[in-house]
């Protein structure tokens, strides 16, 4: 009987809300949460599951958060925010 070869795993990067991501780092969407509206809306704005997307900056604790998805400038409130799961990149 053969014994199977141990599997090479890379390390689970941890999904965070948008809000939590640093200020010029980079990350990817893993997805939207909210109702139909609030992701359509995201959708609308270029933010879709799979994208990468680079968090600009942020006005104060809970002010806007400024984006820039593919080579467009998005501004979407904190709330809205908080409703985009992304994989932060190194």
């Amino acid at each position: 009987m053969r014994v199977p070869e141990e599997r090479q795993t890379q390390p689970l990067r941890r999904q965070l809300p948008l809000t939590e991501l640093e200020t010029g780092q980079t990350a990817i969407i893993v997805s939207l949460e909210g109702g139909h509206g609030a992701r359509q809306r995201l959708r609308s704005l270029g933010i879709l599951e799979g994208r990468r997307i680079r968090k600009i900056s942020r006005i104060g604790k809970i002010g806007p958060v400024v984006l820039l998805v593919d080579r467009a400038q998005v501004a979407i409130g904190h709330g809205m925010a908080k409703k985009i799961l992304v994989q932060a990149h190194e």
